[in-house]
């Protein structure tokens, strides 16, 4: 077996679907790495189906992405590189804690339990769903206008809209609440041990303009990891907003692979001593 990992799991986030990754799996294939973007349960059709429908993601909770993605990553050959975004660097976060992947990388990547910012400017972007408890249980989209200050915001609403039109979808409302307000459960759902030694290599990388996860809430989440011996990173890069695929994205996706090899290659190294 290749002490290398050759394959890269790709997992999104809230209002996305797994095209938000298109660009940096086609840089990745191009590398010649197997890249899988497992939709969540319910999202396997296209957007423009799924805002057509978006019912069968209505009652989605965090435990059903976690198992999901966790019984997709068991049944391969050998640990993969594991990449979330948003929600799905929350997701990331659980799966290592339950000993998956061989190094991770959480791109603006939500909060765990336990990381207690829970910023205006998150609030903000996340009210259409958080402002109506009633939303537990339904599929909730986002405006246009929504859209642009969540995921955009550093560019025109014109070419914010043309995001909106591609990779829009509405969002499980109870995943956001159950991630959103986890620190008022004890048994929340996004329950990890900080101090699991055993962990993956875990790199936060932030977003210096992200409404929807701020650099301040990303670099407290990883410091929450700080008394681990598994190792863990932080890296903002400045004026992005929180989509993945917004300009400059190449930067951010050959850090993230080339972070993810360098340690995921040296945990593979200490662990055959």
């Amino acid at each position: 077996m290749s002490a290398t990992p050759d394959t890269i799991v790709l997992i999104h986030g809230l209002w996305m679907t797994p095209r938000s990754w298109e660009k940096w799996a086609e840089r990745y294939e191009s590398r010649g790495y197997k890249v899988l973007a497992p939709a969540w349960p319910g999202m396997e059709v296209e957007v423009e189906a799924l805002n057509e429908d978006p019912s069968p993601i209505a009652t989605l909770d965090v435990e059903q992405l976690v198992d999901h993605y966790e019984g997709i990553i068991r049944g391969l050959d050998s640990p993969p590189i594991i990449m979330g975004h948003s929600l799905g660097g929350t997701v990331t976060q659980l799966l290592l804690d339950r000993g998956l992947g061989a190094a991770a990388v959480g791109v603006a990547s939500g909060t765990v339990k336990g990381v207690l910012d829970l910023p205006l400017s998150t609030l903000k972007s996340s009210s259409p769903v958080l402002l109506n408890p009633f939303n537990r249980g339904k599929a909730i989209p986002l405006d246009e206008k929504q859209f642009h200050y969540a995921f955009g915001n550093t560019m025109s609403q014109e070419e914010s809209d043309a995001i909106y039109q591609r990779y829009h979808v509405a969002a499980a409302a109870t995943v956001l609440f159950e991630v959103a307000f986890a620190n008022l459960h004890f048994h929340a759902p996004t329950k990890v041990n900080f101090e699991n030694d055993d962990r993956a290599p875990l790199l936060f990388i932030a977003f210096g303009e992200d409404h929807v996860v701020p650099p301040k809430a990303s670099r407290h989440n990883a410091e929450k990891y700080e008394d681990a011996k598994a190792i863990t990173e932080f890296k903002e890069f400045p004026g992005r907003p929180h989509f993945p695929g917004a300009p400059g994205w190449e930067e951010v996706a050959d850090y993230a692979l080339t972070w993810a090899m360098e340690h995921a290659v040296a945990r593979t190294s200490v662990s055959a001593v």
